[in-house]
């Protein structure tokens, strides 16, 4: 599936994002990411920092699903695909890398990235938006601002 401007641009404005894997016995596990990014335009990459239970249940259940929202529009996607762990030795690993390493500026060192070829994507909203269709991003964001602190 091809990632959308929508989806690139939300990426991009997203502080964090949530791995949903599954061990090979289907005890499910959640992580919140800090690094990560497009790559192409089917393709999730995450800098595997400190997620060795990510990494064990990829390699035993390629079936993932990660989310990501701009906490202040409070709007974001819900992707699901197959991962793959790729280290140093992948051909495209420095491609990657390179990606990762512009978000990380070299603080946060990682031997091997999670990579996800996107098979479907759906948006998240926030139920404000559902329940008042004429909120408006403006709002929900000045709201947030407040709020929050921000």
């Amino acid at each position: 599936m091809k990632l959308t401007k929508e989806i690139k641009a939300t990426i991009c404005d997203s502080v964090l994002c949530w791995l949903a894997t599954s061990s090979a016995d289907n005890i499910p596990n959640v992580s919140p990411k800090e690094i990560f990014n497009c790559f192409g335009d089917d393709m999730i990459i995450v800098a595997n920092i400190a997620s060795p239970q990510t990494v064990k249940n990829v390699r035993a259940n390629k079936n993932v699903c990660i989310s990501f929202i701009d906490i202040l529009k409070q709007k974001g996607f819900q992707l699901k695909g197959e991962a793959k762990i790729i280290t140093a030795a992948a051909i495209d690993y420095e491609k990657m890398e390179n990606v990762l390493l512009m978000l990380t500026e070299g603080k946060f060192p990682f031997s091997s990235i999670t990579k996800i070829s996107v098979t479907s994507a759906k948006p998240i909203i926030a139920p404000k938006y559902v329940l008042f269709p004429e909120t408006t991003e403006e709002e929900q964001i000045a709201n947030a601002k407040k709020n929050y602190g921000f």
